[in-house]
C-alpha cells in the first residue's frame, strides 16, 4: 500500500511539474508593443500570400531563394528544411 501511495504521489509531482511549463503565446498587445504599424504587417503578409503558396515542396533543394524558404516554414505544414528548429531554414545550403 506503501509502494501505491508513493507511486500515486510520484505521478501528481510530475503532472505538476508537466503543467507548469507552457508554450508562450503572442497576443495583440504583444504586437502593440513592438511599435509596427499593424498596417505594415498585413502589407508585408500579404505580398508573402502573393508571391509564394503552400504547394506541397517540403526540402531546400526544390527552394529558389531563402525569403521562399522562411515563408514555407512559416505557412506550410510538413516541412523538413529547419534541422535544427532555430527558424533559420537551408542553413547549410551554399546557394543562399
Amino acid at each position: 500500500m506503501k509502494k501505491l501511495i508513493l507511486l500515486v504521489l510520484i505521478g501528481l509531482a510530475g503532472w505538476q511539474i508537466y503543467a507548469k511549463q507552457s508554450n508562450p503565446v503572442i497576443t495583440n498587445a504583444d504586437l502593440e508593443l513592438l511599435n509596427v504599424p499593424s498596417k505594415q504587417v498585413k502589407a508585408a503578409q500579404t505580398v508573402y500570400e502573393k508571391e509564394y503558396s503552400c504547394d506541397g515542396r517540403q526540402y531546400c533543394s526544390q527552394m529558389n531563394s531563402r525569403t521562399e524558404a522562411v515563408f514555407f516554414i512559416t505557412h506550410c505544414p510538413n516541412t523538413k528544411m529547419d534541422g535544427d528548429y532555430d527558424g533559420v531554414p537551408c542553413e547549410n545550403d551554399s546557394r543562399f
